[in-house]
């Protein structure tokens, strides 16, 4: 089997997905990329978190080529696919239709910097792509180019795609800003937020370096 600790990771971050609440039933989609091998590991398309199985996951080349798997890939392949081909320092994607962060994209409104959390994403806003019908090419070129160099982009009118070195890192990004989007919402609801300036918000960024244990 192919990519055989992806897949399994694929299968623990799906429930973990569906647990916080980030997809509503079958929506949003991860895939893991493999540099050394060009492979790029994806969880299939319509089937819930919780029955998801090692072997539902599909294995394909960066250009949407089936190298194992038996089962129909998640519609946003071509979404996945364009991030790992523009960001080489990636190796997960994580699309959610998170409740905030969709609702935001709906306002037509970026994720501010409303909370120095945002720092995570290393970008002061989170940027905003206009709506494009979802798993079509032209979504993912969209999606990438205004992403930039961030880590993070909202998709107007259908969810919100994170990046990372790892799963993790990328996973921890969607409950991130789903927090911060959430933040957002609210106190524009009781009011006018108050945004960080840039110059606060690169502090933070430069704090996230220093941030946790240390790398060994």
């Amino acid at each position: 089997m192919l990519m055989r600790e992806a897949r399994e990771a694929l299968v623990e971050y799906g429930k973990k997905l569906s647990a916080a609440r980030l997809c509503p039933g079958t929506s949003g989609n991860l895939s893991i990329y493999d540099p050394d091998s060009g492979l790029m590991a994806i969880t299939p398309s319509g089937i819930g978190y919780y029955e998801i199985r090692p072997e539902d996951i599909v294995i394909t080349d960066l250009n949407g080529n089936r190298m194992d798997g038996e089962r129909k890939p998640s519609s946003e392949l071509n979404l996945h696919a364009a991030f790992y081909k523009r960001k080489p320092e990636i190796c997960a994607v994580v699309h959610t239709h998170s409740v905030f962060c969709t609702t935001l994209g709906i306002l037509g409104e970026p994720i501010r910097a409303v909370h120095f959390m945002i720092g995570a994403a290393n970008i002061n806003e989170v940027p905003l792509a206009p709506y494009v019908t979802f798993g079509t090419e032209k979504l993912a070129e969209v999606a990438v180019n205004f992403c930039g160099d961030s880590k993070a982009v909202l998709l107007a009118n259908h969810g919100v795609v994170t990046c990372g070195v790892n799963m993790q890192e990328a996973f921890s990004l969607a409950e991130t800003l789903e927090y911060v989007a959430e933040l957002q919402y609210r106190a524009r609801c009781a009011g006018s937020p108050n945004v960080l300036t840039d110059e606060e918000v690169n502090a933070a960024i430069e704090r996230f370096g220093s941030y946790g244990q240390p790398k060994t």
